[in-house]
């Protein structure tokens, strides 16, 4: 078997279909069948499992699936690391992130560590939650994901940079505007604008309303917290979402508020790795100066 094998049979696993692999590494379905094959001709058992939709991996195949995932991470991190002590200080820090997070979170610190770093290459690869984040971390070249921090995920290490108090997003015009504070007894009956289902961010606060015996309804869905409060800026619902750093705190002439919920627990969010102790020297530094930036 060969490393390449490994790759493609873990990619197989992440995706649950030979075609979308092939689609993703420009080949046929045929070459990606042939990798698994040699790996089931090598190992003596089966290791996909055919369904209606796709694969899935067998027991067997789960086994394997997570060793090679652990041991190609460990030395894609060890291959960066010896390509920085090549490179000095114009290597490249990798990160993987959703789409409104280097705004709210990373803008000063890329604007610092760009000065400290010019000739360094930062790259942002957007993806739409935290668990494809988590995904994109693990079978990527990546260093770094900020993602909402939630239960633990094998082979990724989590560690929480801020915790963000939640605030009702409402019209000026709204009665509830007035307040300066919501309790969560004011949320219940109400519409609000939600995130996806896949979301951990929206499942987080989902389990703490309803850990509080809030109920409330939803007829509107939206991919991030920024087109939340842009729709309850247009009256289309109520949004409770984090109080993100970098928004703009909305002025008496705004037509939009937002009210403190200090019942609710406060989100976690900050950076995933594969491990901390193997990352490289560069990509720390940026995590750490985006952390302390935060923070502060």
């Amino acid at each position: 078997m060969t490393l390449d094998d490994l790759r493609v049979f873990v990619a197989v696993c992440r995706a649950g279909s030979l075609s979308a692999v092939a689609r993703e590494l420009a080949c046929t379905q045929s070459a990606v069948s042939q990798h698994v094959k040699r790996l089931e001709r090598e190992t003596g058992v089966s290791l996909l499992e055919r369904r209606a939709r796709g694969v899935v991996p067998t027991h067997a195949g789960r086994v394997l699936r997570d060793a090679a995932a652990d041991g190609i991470a460990g030395l894609d991190l060890a291959l960066r690391r010896l390509g920085d002590l090549v490179s000095g200080d114009s290597g490249s820090v990798r990160v993987t992130t959703g789409g409104t997070t280097v705004r709210h979170f990373m803008a000063e610190g890329v604007v610092a560590f760009r000065q400290r770093y010019p000739k360094v290459n930062l790259e942002f690869q957007t993806e739409t939650s935290s668990r494809s984040c988590f995904d994109a971390l693990v079978a990527g070249n990546l260093d770094l994901a900020w993602v909402t921090i939630g239960s633990p995920v094998r082979g990724i290490e989590q560690r929480t940079v801020v915790d963000l108090p939640w605030v009702l997003a409402v019209r000026a015009d709204d009665p509830l505007a007035a307040r300066t504070r919501v309790g969560v007894a004011d949320l219940a009956g109400i519409s609000l604008i939600r995130l996806p289902q896949n979301s951990t961010s929206g499942a987080l606060l989902d389990t703490a309303l309803a850990g509080l015996g809030v109920r409330s309804s939803s007829d509107t869905s939206v991919a991030d917290w920024d087109t939340a409060v842009l729709l309850a800026e247009l009256g289309l619902g109520h949004a409770v979402v984090p109080a993100l750093p970098g928004r703009p705190v909305p002025g008496d002439d705004s037509p939009l508020r937002l009210i403190p919920v200090p019942d609710l627990p406060p989100l976690p969010v900050g950076w995933a790795v594969r491990r901390w102790d193997a990352l490289a020297p560069l990509a720390r530094t940026f995590a750490d100066t985006v952390a302390g930036i935060c923070a502060a």
